[in-house]
């Protein structure tokens, strides 16, 4: 930031809470700093073809095909003068400080700070988003502020942040703003971590892959149907995705939301534990997360306890090796255990590291390498 800077404490003062769960600069910390509200932020898309229907989109799955003024399935997406451009650049609507945890990452340096931003927007449609506000709406109808890559970067060293974390919207959606960001944060010693569905295609992956650190996927379903009409969305690209992050060395994790009645069936979490075993992750964290009636699934109960507990059994039965329950504050499963003599090599409280007995990446007591990114 131009002129005096301010401390963390200052920052976090100033900043004011929002329904979502998200802390966006204040008006009082919008008169001292060069952020200033603006409703778009075109740059041209990377990743655009043209057909004779008009400019496709390559970015993810969904391949939409745009006429002249037409917007994309993401809601940040616009042909204007024959070429696809992003509304989504330099303008995040939301942006906050959160531990690493929150994302949830178990074994990427833990205890450490993440400069979190998000725009407008999302590939998928689920009804069950938690953060629908800005993920199912675009950039010019959301309250924006003019945070360009290398402001963001300037931001997280100021903050003595370890990591930048694009989440909560859908980061390929603002696939330019982040990659943009994410070569700068590399170049300055800072670690990019994604918060993502993973629908995206091969190739803008891999070539993002090249600057990320670490990912966490929501697996929202080990089924085509239940994907089609719970996301609006395909199980299979969301497969290769995670191969293609494990394959360039991006360090993952994987998030699978039991949503009652929908993705809570016993037999497909079994199926989808086994297809982890199979291919690959029986060493990537696998977060159980709870459920909560929200958005258009209001109707629906919070996740029970039991079923939680019989997914984390079967996943353990499946041979996964790293195990974890979340969002059920208070009787969360979010310590982190040594798959062969079964010690707590750390111990969480929420989102606080109680103790972290790691020591070289291995376990203290038996010696064996415990997964992750520690140091």
């Amino acid at each position: 930031m131009k002129g005096r800077k301010i401390s963390k404490r200052e920052f976090l003062k100033r900043c004011s809470v929002v329904s979502a769960g998200f802390v966006c600069f204040s008006p009082e910390m919008l008169r001292e700093n060069p952020f200033s509200e603006q409703k778009t932020g075109l740059k041209l898309a990377m990743y655009q073809e043209e057909t004779p229907r008009g400019i496709m989109c390559r970015i993810c799955p969904n391949e939409c095909e745009l006429k002249e003024g037409e917007v994309s399935k993401c809601n940040n997406r616009k042909v204007i003068k024959s070429k696809l451009y992003t509304m989504a650049y330099g303008n995040p609507c939301s942006v906050n400080i959160d531990p690493i945890e929150k994302k949830p990452f178990y074994h990427f340096f833990p205890g450490t700070r993440a400069y979190s931003i998000a725009t407008a927007g999302c590939n998928l449609a689920c009804l069950n988003c938690q953060n629908w506000s800005i993920s199912q709406t675009s950039p010019d109808k959301t309250r924006n502020y003019t945070l360009p890559p290398e402001k963001v970067v300037e931001e997280c060293l100021n903050l003595k942040c370890k990591s930048i974390a694009y989440t909560y919207s859908e980061p390929v959606s603002f696939y330019e703003y982040s990659y943009d960001t994410a070569v700068l944060a590399k170049a300055a010693g800072i670690k990019n971590v994604f918060k993502s569905n993973g629908y995206i295609n091969r190739e803008p992956l891999e070539k993002l892959c090249g600057v990320l650190d670490a990912a966490n996927i929501d697996l929202k379903s080990f089924s085509e149907s239940t994907y089609l009409r719970l996301s609006g969305g395909k199980l299979q690209p969301v497969l290769e995705s995670l191969k293609i992050y494990r394959d360039n060395g991006v360090w993952l994790e994987i998030t699978n939301l039991i949503v009652p009645t929908w993705t809570d069936k016993p037999e497909e979490i079994r199926n989808m534990c086994r297809w982890l075993y199979k291919n690959g992750f029986a060493s990537t964290p696998l977060h159980f997360s709870r459920f909560y009636p929200v958005y258009k699934l209001e109707q629906l109960p919070p996740t029970p306890l039991n079923i939680l507990n019989q997914a984390a059994k079967i996943a353990a039965e499946e041979g996964i090796q790293y195990i974890y329950i979340g969002n059920v504050p208070g009787n969360e499963m979010a310590d982190t255990r040594c798959p062969s003599c079964n010690t707590t090599v750390i111990k969480r409280t929420g989102y606080r590291i109680d103790f972290n007995k790691i020591t070289d990446g291995k376990c203290p007591s038996c010696g064996k390498k415990i997964d992750g990114i520690w140091n």
